[in-house]
Protein backbone atom coordinates (compact mmCIF):
# COMPACT_ATOMS: atom_id res chain seq x y z
CA UNK A 1 0.00 0.00 0.00
CA UNK A 2 1.31 3.64 -0.84
CA UNK A 3 -0.61 6.73 -0.36
CA UNK A 4 2.12 8.97 -2.10
CA UNK A 5 0.61 9.29 -5.51
CA UNK A 6 4.24 9.54 -7.52
CA UNK A 7 5.65 6.73 -5.24
CA UNK A 8 2.44 4.49 -6.46
CA UNK A 9 3.15 5.84 -10.17
CA UNK A 10 6.62 4.66 -9.82
CA UNK A 11 5.92 1.38 -7.88
CA UNK A 12 3.70 0.39 -10.94
CA UNK A 13 5.92 1.33 -13.39
CA UNK A 14 8.65 -0.88 -11.71
CA UNK A 15 5.89 -4.13 -11.19
CA UNK A 16 3.88 -4.23 -14.48
CA UNK A 17 2.08 -6.50 -13.10
CA UNK A 18 1.28 -5.89 -9.21
CA UNK A 19 -1.51 -3.50 -8.55
CA UNK A 20 -1.10 -0.81 -6.59
CA UNK A 21 -3.55 0.45 -3.49
CA UNK A 22 -3.62 3.71 -1.48
CA UNK A 23 -4.04 2.04 1.43
CA UNK A 24 -5.92 -0.87 3.23
CA UNK A 25 -9.57 0.14 2.74
CA UNK A 26 -9.47 0.31 -0.82
CA UNK A 27 -7.42 -2.95 -1.09
CA UNK A 28 -9.72 -4.86 1.13
CA UNK A 29 -12.90 -3.37 -0.72
CA UNK A 30 -11.19 -5.10 -3.89
CA UNK A 31 -13.89 -8.28 -4.84
CA UNK A 32 -10.81 -9.49 -6.98
CA UNK A 33 -8.70 -10.26 -4.24
CA UNK A 34 -9.63 -13.57 -2.10
CA UNK A 35 -6.69 -13.96 0.20
CA UNK A 36 -4.35 -11.59 1.82
CA UNK A 37 -0.16 -11.85 3.00
CA UNK A 38 0.08 -10.10 5.71
CA UNK A 39 4.01 -9.78 6.80
CA UNK A 40 4.09 -6.19 8.96
CA UNK A 41 5.06 -5.52 12.69
CA UNK A 42 3.69 -8.13 14.54
CA UNK A 43 1.89 -5.53 16.91
CA UNK A 44 0.00 -4.66 13.99
CA UNK A 45 -0.77 -8.13 12.87
CA UNK A 46 -4.50 -8.17 15.34
CA UNK A 47 -5.98 -4.98 13.84
CA UNK A 48 -4.64 -6.20 10.14
CA UNK A 49 -6.49 -9.87 10.53
CA UNK A 50 -9.59 -8.79 11.76
CA UNK A 51 -9.68 -6.21 9.60
CA UNK A 52 -9.20 -8.88 6.46
CA UNK A 53 -11.02 -11.71 7.70
CA UNK A 54 -14.39 -9.02 8.89
CA UNK A 55 -14.09 -8.21 4.75
CA UNK A 56 -14.16 -11.44 3.65
CA UNK A 57 -10.63 -12.33 2.90
CA UNK A 58 -8.59 -15.25 3.64
CA UNK A 59 -5.68 -14.88 5.48
CA UNK A 60 -1.54 -15.50 5.65
CA UNK A 61 -0.46 -14.06 8.69
CA UNK A 62 3.67 -14.17 9.38
CA UNK A 63 4.90 -15.25 12.73
CA UNK A 64 4.13 -14.97 15.12
CA UNK A 65 0.16 -15.25 15.30
CA UNK A 66 -0.51 -11.90 17.55
CA UNK A 67 1.36 -10.99 20.66
CA UNK A 68 -1.29 -13.03 23.26
CA UNK A 69 -3.50 -15.45 23.53
CA UNK A 70 -6.59 -13.35 24.21
CA UNK A 71 -6.12 -11.94 20.52
CA UNK A 72 -5.23 -14.97 19.10
CA UNK A 73 -8.86 -16.72 20.48
CA UNK A 74 -10.49 -13.91 18.70
CA UNK A 75 -9.17 -14.17 14.97
CA UNK A 76 -9.96 -18.29 15.55
CA UNK A 77 -12.99 -17.34 16.28
CA UNK A 78 -13.74 -14.89 13.37
CA UNK A 79 -12.05 -16.86 10.80
CA UNK A 80 -14.59 -19.46 12.02
CA UNK A 81 -17.49 -17.30 12.03
CA UNK A 82 -16.79 -16.00 8.64
CA UNK A 83 -15.67 -19.24 7.30
CA UNK A 84 -12.56 -18.22 6.29
CA UNK A 85 -8.76 -19.06 5.96
CA UNK A 86 -6.62 -18.39 8.75
CA UNK A 87 -3.13 -20.12 8.30
CA UNK A 88 0.11 -18.76 10.41
CA UNK A 89 3.52 -18.69 8.98
CA UNK A 90 5.42 -21.40 10.56
CA UNK A 91 7.57 -21.54 8.09
CA UNK A 92 9.30 -24.63 9.66
CA UNK A 93 6.77 -26.86 9.68
CA UNK A 94 7.02 -26.72 5.85
CA UNK A 95 10.29 -28.63 5.62
CA UNK A 96 10.20 -32.03 4.29
CA UNK A 97 12.29 -33.15 7.03
CA UNK A 98 9.96 -32.33 9.91
CA UNK A 99 7.40 -33.95 7.93
CA UNK A 100 9.73 -37.18 7.60
CA UNK A 101 10.39 -36.82 12.13
CA UNK A 102 6.31 -36.55 12.12
CA UNK A 103 5.49 -39.78 10.16
CA UNK A 104 8.68 -41.57 11.55
CA UNK A 105 7.36 -41.05 15.12
CA UNK A 106 3.78 -42.34 13.85
CA UNK A 107 4.99 -45.18 12.88
CA UNK A 108 6.91 -46.79 15.77
CA UNK A 109 9.76 -47.73 14.01
CA UNK A 110 11.47 -46.89 16.67
CA UNK A 111 9.63 -46.96 19.83
CA UNK A 112 7.73 -44.83 21.97
CA UNK A 113 8.39 -41.26 22.08
CA UNK A 114 10.92 -40.11 25.02
CA UNK A 115 12.45 -36.39 25.01
CA UNK A 116 12.62 -33.91 22.12
CA UNK A 117 15.56 -31.33 22.90
CA UNK A 118 15.75 -28.19 20.14
CA UNK A 119 18.67 -25.14 19.65
CA UNK A 120 18.30 -22.08 17.83
CA UNK A 121 21.50 -20.19 18.85
CA UNK A 122 23.40 -17.56 16.38
CA UNK A 123 25.37 -14.31 17.43
CA UNK A 124 23.47 -11.21 16.32
CA UNK A 125 19.93 -10.72 15.15
CA UNK A 126 19.31 -8.76 18.30
CA UNK A 127 15.84 -6.96 18.71
CA UNK A 128 14.75 -4.17 20.88
CA UNK A 129 11.09 -4.40 20.94
CA UNK A 130 10.85 -8.54 21.71
CA UNK A 131 13.26 -10.66 23.31
CA UNK A 132 14.93 -14.04 21.92
CA UNK A 133 11.84 -16.26 22.72
CA UNK A 134 9.41 -14.16 20.50
CA UNK A 135 12.24 -13.63 17.92
CA UNK A 136 13.56 -17.00 17.53
CA UNK A 137 11.60 -19.45 19.29
CA UNK A 138 8.51 -19.27 17.52
CA UNK A 139 9.02 -21.71 14.85
CA UNK A 140 10.51 -24.70 17.26
CA UNK A 141 7.44 -24.39 20.00
CA UNK A 142 5.12 -25.11 16.27
CA UNK A 143 7.25 -28.06 15.24
CA UNK A 144 7.71 -29.89 18.98
CA UNK A 145 4.26 -29.09 19.51
CA UNK A 146 3.68 -30.73 16.07
CA UNK A 147 5.62 -33.59 16.96
CA UNK A 148 4.18 -34.79 20.14
CA UNK A 149 0.65 -33.71 18.91
CA UNK A 150 -1.22 -31.83 21.55
CA UNK A 151 -0.03 -29.26 23.96
CA UNK A 152 2.02 -29.29 27.40
CA UNK A 153 0.66 -29.96 30.65
CA UNK A 154 3.29 -27.96 32.38
CA UNK A 155 5.63 -25.33 31.20
CA UNK A 156 9.03 -23.76 33.10
CA UNK A 157 11.43 -20.80 31.02
CA UNK A 158 14.29 -19.38 32.92
CA UNK A 159 16.47 -16.64 30.86
CA UNK A 160 19.05 -13.65 31.21
CA UNK A 161 19.13 -10.26 29.77
CA UNK A 162 22.23 -9.34 28.93
CA UNK A 163 22.69 -7.25 26.79
CA UNK A 164 19.59 -4.81 27.08
CA UNK A 165 17.55 -4.34 30.40
CA UNK A 166 13.81 -6.44 30.05
CA UNK A 167 14.72 -7.96 26.77
CA UNK A 168 15.99 -11.62 27.26
CA UNK A 169 18.99 -12.63 25.17
CA UNK A 170 19.54 -16.25 26.35
CA UNK A 171 16.38 -18.44 27.08
CA UNK A 172 15.77 -22.27 27.95
CA UNK A 173 12.59 -23.63 28.09
CA UNK A 174 11.09 -26.67 28.92
CA UNK A 175 7.73 -28.49 28.28
CA UNK A 176 6.27 -31.52 30.48
CA UNK A 177 3.31 -33.33 27.97
CA UNK A 178 1.03 -36.46 28.65
CA UNK A 179 2.47 -39.66 29.23
CA UNK A 180 5.87 -38.37 30.02
CA UNK A 181 7.18 -36.53 27.09
CA UNK A 182 9.83 -33.86 27.80
CA UNK A 183 10.63 -30.87 25.04
CA UNK A 184 13.32 -28.79 25.87
CA UNK A 185 13.94 -25.68 23.38
CA UNK A 186 17.58 -23.31 23.85
CA UNK A 187 17.47 -20.27 22.23
CA UNK A 188 20.04 -17.43 22.07
CA UNK A 189 21.47 -14.40 20.20
CA UNK A 190 24.44 -14.25 22.11
CA UNK A 191 26.48 -17.60 20.84
CA UNK A 192 29.97 -18.08 19.15
CA UNK A 193 28.32 -20.64 16.37
CA UNK A 194 25.75 -21.08 14.80
CA UNK A 195 23.73 -24.41 15.91
CA UNK A 196 19.87 -24.95 14.33
CA UNK A 197 19.65 -29.13 15.67
CA UNK A 198 16.69 -30.93 17.05
CA UNK A 199 17.16 -34.32 18.25
CA UNK A 200 15.02 -36.85 19.21
CA UNK A 201 15.43 -39.84 21.84
CA UNK A 202 12.86 -42.72 21.45
CA UNK A 203 12.90 -46.09 23.36
CA UNK A 204 15.03 -47.87 20.51
CA UNK A 205 17.04 -45.04 19.03
CA UNK A 206 17.67 -41.45 18.64
CA UNK A 207 17.32 -39.01 15.71
CA UNK A 208 18.91 -35.74 15.07
CA UNK A 209 17.48 -32.94 12.78
CA UNK A 210 20.49 -30.50 11.24
CA UNK A 211 18.73 -27.65 9.64
CA UNK A 212 21.56 -26.14 8.21
CA UNK A 213 22.32 -29.03 6.50
CA UNK A 214 19.08 -30.54 6.10
CA UNK A 215 19.60 -33.72 7.12
CA UNK A 216 18.22 -36.23 9.39
CA UNK A 217 20.72 -38.50 10.87
CA UNK A 218 19.15 -42.48 12.55
CA UNK A 219 21.13 -43.02 15.32
CA UNK A 220 20.59 -46.92 16.24
CA UNK A 221 21.84 -46.14 20.09
CA UNK A 222 20.38 -46.31 23.38
CA UNK A 223 20.64 -47.71 27.13
CA UNK A 224 19.81 -51.64 27.77
CA UNK A 225 17.82 -53.26 31.08
CA UNK A 226 21.48 -54.04 32.56
CA UNK A 227 21.69 -50.00 31.70
CA UNK A 228 24.66 -50.78 29.78
CA UNK A 229 25.03 -48.62 26.07
CA UNK A 230 23.98 -49.97 23.16
CA UNK A 231 25.60 -48.02 19.70
CA UNK A 232 24.31 -50.29 16.19
CA UNK A 233 26.07 -47.33 14.35
CA UNK A 234 24.36 -44.08 12.95
CA UNK A 235 23.03 -43.23 9.10
CA UNK A 236 21.72 -40.69 7.25
CA UNK A 237 18.13 -41.49 6.46
CA UNK A 238 16.58 -38.42 4.86
CA UNK A 239 18.05 -35.10 3.38
CA UNK A 240 15.92 -32.04 2.20
CA UNK A 241 15.99 -30.69 -0.76
CA UNK A 242 12.56 -28.38 -1.75
CA UNK A 243 12.13 -24.62 -0.03
CA UNK A 244 10.13 -24.33 2.75
CA UNK A 245 8.67 -20.81 1.95
CA UNK A 246 7.88 -21.62 -1.67
CA UNK A 247 6.07 -25.04 -0.25
CA UNK A 248 4.41 -22.83 2.54
CA UNK A 249 2.81 -20.31 0.47
CA UNK A 250 1.46 -23.46 -2.21
CA UNK A 251 0.12 -24.92 0.87
CA UNK A 252 -1.86 -21.76 2.22
CA UNK A 253 -2.95 -21.14 -1.68
CA UNK A 254 -4.92 -24.92 -1.91
CA UNK A 255 -5.98 -24.47 1.34
CA UNK A 256 -7.88 -21.28 -0.10
CA UNK A 257 -8.86 -23.14 -3.12
CA UNK A 258 -10.33 -26.55 -1.71
CA UNK A 259 -11.49 -25.15 1.65
CA UNK A 260 -9.62 -27.13 3.88
CA UNK A 261 -7.51 -26.19 7.03
CA UNK A 262 -3.72 -25.29 6.48
CA UNK A 263 -1.41 -27.77 8.44
CA UNK A 264 -0.11 -24.26 10.76
CA UNK A 265 -4.15 -23.10 11.22
CA UNK A 266 -4.86 -20.70 13.74
CA UNK A 267 -6.17 -23.14 16.45
CA UNK A 268 -2.57 -24.33 15.89
CA UNK A 269 -1.20 -21.25 16.05
CA UNK A 270 -3.05 -20.14 19.38
CA UNK A 271 -1.26 -23.05 20.93
CA UNK A 272 1.98 -22.18 19.55
CA UNK A 273 0.83 -18.32 21.79
CA UNK A 274 -0.40 -20.42 24.60
CA UNK A 275 3.29 -21.74 25.17
CA UNK A 276 5.27 -18.43 24.61
CA UNK A 277 3.12 -16.50 26.50
CA UNK A 278 3.45 -19.35 29.85
CA UNK A 279 7.17 -19.34 29.13
CA UNK A 280 7.16 -15.82 28.79
CA UNK A 281 5.68 -15.18 32.42
CA UNK A 282 8.06 -18.64 34.00
CA UNK A 283 10.70 -16.21 32.41
CA UNK A 284 9.50 -12.91 33.79
CA UNK A 285 9.76 -15.01 37.31
CA UNK A 286 13.12 -16.52 36.79
CA UNK A 287 14.05 -12.47 35.95
CA UNK A 288 13.14 -10.54 39.25
CA UNK A 289 12.55 -6.71 37.67
CA UNK A 290 12.52 -7.88 34.19
CA UNK A 291 9.77 -8.33 31.06
CA UNK A 292 10.90 -10.78 28.98
CA UNK A 293 8.65 -8.69 26.45
CA UNK A 294 8.32 -4.79 25.73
Amino acid sequence: MEKDPAKRAELVKTYKNLKIYADLTELLNDPGIQAVFIATPVPTHYSLARAALLAGKDVFLEKPLVLSTAEAEKLVELAGAKDRVLMAGHLLLYQPAVQWLKQYILSGAAGELRILSQERLKLGRVRSNEDVLWSFGVHDIAVLLHLVGQPPEFIEAVGQCVLQPHIADDVYVHLTFKGGVKAHLHVSWLWPEQRRTLTVVLTEAMLVYDELEQTVTLHRKGISADLTAIDRGSEVVFRGCDEPLRLECEHFLRAVAERKAPLSDGKSALEVIRVLEGASEKLRRSLPGQNGLS
